[in-house]
């Protein structure tokens, strides 16, 4: 095992432990936080074409927000796993659209989104952020990969306070992040 890949698993699990320290009841009220900021977003309120995802327990619950801009009418992209090594987009019309997916995950079912060029913002999840924009995802590389194919894009990652470190080990295929968001209050 290469050492950037040891430093990226030792994060990770930092990351992880840190987690378990606060309740849900305060993940969910910081998740208020950085949802309103985004809200409040000029990047945000100006986009027709937002790509974000419907959030797993652990990250920044964006499942009030993926409701909201549909109902502000924008068009919502979330991401598909089609297989071990990719996602795919796909346009989310409301709450009947999810379905369990690869990873016990809720997902889009509907159809491919091809139109990448028309995505102005995307919204990404990250174990880990520093403040270069670097990000540590959960190592599986599915998000570095569909970054790569929409560099015009607006990428804001997200995540709470406690996630964010001094420095997140990168190599060539990490992706960085053009504006990281994270709540103010711990």
């Amino acid at each position: 095992m290469s050492d950037l890949h040891s430093l990226k698993q030792q994060l990770r699990q930092a990351i992880r432990q840190r987690k378990q320290q606060y309740s849900a009841e305060q993940r969910e009220a910081w998740s208020k936080e950085v949802e309103q900021e985004l809200l409040s977003h000029p990047r945000l309120q100006a986009a027709r074409v937002v790509m974000l995802y419907y959030a797993l327990p652990d990250e920044v619950d964006t499942r009030h927000l993926v409701d909201t801009l549909l109902k502000e009418g924008k068009t919502v992209i979330l991401p598909k796993c089609v297989d071990k090594g990719h996602i795919e987009p796909r346009q989310y019309t409301g709450p009947d659209d999810l379905a369990e997916g690869i990873y016990n995950l809720l997902e889009p079912v509907g159809k491919p989104y091809r139109d990448l060029d028309s995505i102005e913002l995307i919204i990404v999840p990250g174990m880990s952020f520093d403040s270069k924009g670097h990000r540590l995802g959960r190592g599986r590389g599915y998000y570095d990969r569909f970054l790569a194919q929409v560099p015009r894009a607006y990428k804001i990652g997200i995540c709470f306070d406690f996630q964010r470190v001094e420095q997140v080990p990168v190599d060539d295929n990490d992706r960085v992040m053009d504006e990281i968001i994270s709540n103010k209050t711990l």
